[in-house]
């Protein structure tokens, strides 16, 4: 008997959170039965079969597994076991190598929130916040609508990500991960072969008031409002939307913030602009903008001129809403062009005919304004000779007697004793102690 005794196996005493090893000798749709020990069965079934290695899979009969102990015993006598228990442990085990050695892993959510995404790994909670997200999948909302932030990210459901772990709380059971730390290294390497004048393709990442952001090799950059076309962009919705190819090109780097630029992939409309509208043109235009100073024509796509309020009628015109209206077709004349500043000077007037009474009216308006000019030049000038005069009178009155001599009215200063300086009257005789004392009140030698 003792020698039998000595043959049998051990005893084995199951008591939960045990982990036991047995051989499969039953797998079925939903369960799988193993002999632990060759004294007891144990039994897997339902969830407790499915863990993130995907065990239950790759089971056959007589294959060895480690499973662990949820009861003693149920009311089959079977020990009642769970892969996905034991998998848990496994799992923590590969995190805190993971996080050891800096390595990635495999992230699939299966929830979104307005925070982020959500997966369950072996009972884990694993988090990835929206933040972060990589620049490519980051989504930009207008007003951060809730909403419409969730409705962007249920769209990843189901989506791998690679991700590292930034935080784990084992005690929680809870991890929180980013896909942004993943792609770092990959970000820097990709960052120090990029320059200013690269040419790119990606894709358009997100929309805002002041440009849009396009995600290339992992990295994001802004195509402001001003490199986004030639001409004047109000909305940039309009001209591109979110998931759309685009062609840009590097035009600043600063760290990893990226300044793009599309319009300067595409010619610039103004480049032959001079010849195609040389002064004293006639060209027909839409009225696209009113402001205190006149209005703008738009000529064609991106080519706008501006119609001064003096241009606008023969009348005076105070406010251009008077005689011009958004959307009205006008006949307009090329009066002036300066490409290097992006400018047509427009005329409707130049166009309009001139009536007898308008003629007559407007060659008094311009006889005034000379008479005004000239008036205010005359003005000027005596203004200047009084000065001059005063400033003369000053400088003789302060002279004194000496060894020259000048008239008041005179232009010249002569020795007292010359035959010259005799001849001038008492009344009208300044006199000087020295040449300098004569050529600074004005008088030539």
């Amino acid at each position: 008997m003792e020698a039998l005794l000595e043959r049998s196996p051990e005893i084995i005493r199951a008591e939960p959170g045990m982990v036991l090893e047995g051989k499969v000798v039953f797998k079925g749709k939903n369960k799988v039965l193993l002999d632990v020990g060759g004294v007891a069965t144990g039994i897997i079934s339902g969830k407790e079969l499915r863990d993130s290695f995907h065990t239950f899979h790759d089971l056959k009969v007589g294959t060895e597994v480690t499973a662990m102990v949820l009861e003693e015993e149920n009311e089959e006598g079977m020990i009642v076991m769970s892969l996905r228990r034991v998998s848990q442990q496994k799992a923590w085990d590969r995190f805190h190598s993971l996080v050891a050695r800096e390595g990635t892993m495999q992230f699939i959510p299966q929830e979104a929130n307005k925070g982020g995404l959500l997966a369950i790994i072996d009972g884990i909670r694993t988090f990835l916040p929206v933040s972060q997200l990589s620049p490519m999948n980051y989504p930009r909302v207008t007003n951060a609508d809730p909403e419409e932030i969730i409705s962007r990210l249920k769209k990843f459901l189901g989506h791998p990500f690679m991700v590292k772990i930034i935080t784990m709380d084992e005690e929680a059971g809870k991890i929180v991960v980013s896909e942004r730390e993943a792609m770092a290294e990959e970000r820097a390497k990709t960052l120090e072969k990029l320059k200013v004048g690269d040419e790119k393709d990606g894709l358009v990442s997100g929309i805002v008031k002041f440009g849009i952001f396009v995600t290339f090799d992992g990295l994001e950059g802004l195509v402001h409002i001003s490199e986004i076309a030639w001409g004047h962009v109000k909305n940039p919705a309009e001209h591109v939307k979110v998931g759309d190819r685009v062609r840009v090109k590097v035009i600043g780097v600063e760290g990893e913030k990226l300044s793009l630029s599309i319009k300067q992939l595409q010619k610039d409309p103004w480049e032959e602009i001079a010849e195609r509208y040389p002064v004293g043109k006639r060209v027909k235009g839409t009225v696209t903008r009113l402001t205190e100073y006149g209005a703008f024509v738009k000529l064609e796509p991106e080519i706008n001129g501006l119609v001064h309020l003096t241009e606008i009628a023969h009348e005076k015109v105070t406010d251009p809403a008077e005689a011009l209206t958004i959307g009205q077709k006008v006949d307009v004349q090329v009066i002036n062009i300066e490409p290097d500043e992006r400018r047509i000077g427009l005329s409707i007037k130049a166009l309009l005919p001139i009536d007898k009474k308008t003629l007559e009216r407007l060659k008094k308006e311009r006889e005034e304004e000379e008479a005004k000019a000239k008036e205010g030049r005359e003005g000027k000038e005596g203004k200047e000779e009084k000065e001059v005069k005063e400033s003369k009178e000053g400088k003789v009155r302060k002279a004194g007697k000496g060894s020259f001599v000048a008239s008041k009215t005179g232009k010249k200063y002569y020795p007292v004793d010359s035959a010259q300086g005799k001849k001038i009257k008492e009344e009208n005789r300044v006199e000087f102690a020295s040449e300098e004392e004569a050529k600074e009140a004005g008088y030539l030698s």
